[in-house]
């Protein structure tokens, strides 16, 4: 099967991957989580989002474990999304509002004491500052164990621009989460690395606070006005509320 999406580079308007596909996809239970074990007891952390709501997509329920074992969390914010309405709001406005949300967030996922490290490079426009966040990160990751950060072939220009940013930065070990993946893939996807791929079950606790987290982000979840729907409607979110988390090597 090929992806509706193939060829084209803004997943955001796309018609996306209904996930009962992805639900009945034998392949997706059974992907290798050994390596993956012990990473919920790990120390420290650092959590790179190209926009906020990326990392508690991704891996909310990941931070969520971590914070329960009392893990040193570090989220760096590297946009603030301000573009996400598309001329329909200030773009200062917007970086206030989801800011506040990424805080609520955390609090749902038992993180409120993370701390929250904001870049302010330009939403929408990352690439060309890809050096500049490079530099940026090399000292925020020092001293953690584990790196999280948008995988590099997400088809979203600022993910993938973050996702290179963090390998280049060089961290001890670094892990790469999906997010717009779910939405232009199909199962089998040959543009995906599955051989890469890992699952990380999560526990219900976990499970149900990733869940309250992801309600936080209203902005993204309710229509943008003149036309716009939600960036994030319901079949985009069915994506995020599984009890188990994938990450790519």
């Amino acid at each position: 099967m090929v992806s509706a999406w193939a060829g084209r580079r803004d997943p955001i308007d796309a018609p996306g991957t209904d996930e009962r596909l992805w639900a009945a996809w034998p392949w997706l239970s059974t992907l290798p989580g050994a390596g993956l074990a012990g990473l919920s007891s790990l120390s420290s952390a650092v959590i790179v989002a190209a926009h906020p709501d990326d990392e508690v997509l991704g891996v909310g329920g990941l931070i969520s474990m971590l914070a329960a074992s009392r893990a040193r969390l570090r989220l760096v914010a590297v946009t603030d999304g301000e573009r996400s309405h598309r001329g329909h709001a200030t773009p200062a406005s917007l970086a206030r509002r989801r800011s506040a949300e990424t805080a609520a967030a955390l609090r749902a996922l038992g993180a409120g004491s993370a701390e929250v490290i904001r870049l302010k490079l330009p939403d929408r426009r990352l690439a060309a500052r890809e050096d500049e966040l490079t530099e940026a990160l090399v000292p925020l990751l020092e001293g953690f164990d584990l790196c999280l950060a948008p995988w590099e072939h997400d088809m979203h220009p600022d993910h993938e621009a973050a996702g290179r940013a963090a390998r280049r930065a060089g961290p001890q070990s670094l892990y790469f989460y999906p997010v717009w993946m779910w939405h232009w893939a199909v199962p089998g996807d040959p543009r995906v690395p599955w051989d890469l791929a890992l699952r990380l079950p999560l526990p219900p606790r976990a499970t149900a606070r990733k869940r309250a987290a992801i309600t936080c982000f209203t902005s993204q979840l309710t229509d943008r006005g003149h036309g716009l729907g939600p960036v994030l409607p319901p079949g985009v979110i069915a994506h995020f509320t599984r009890a188990m988390e994938v990450l790519l090597r």
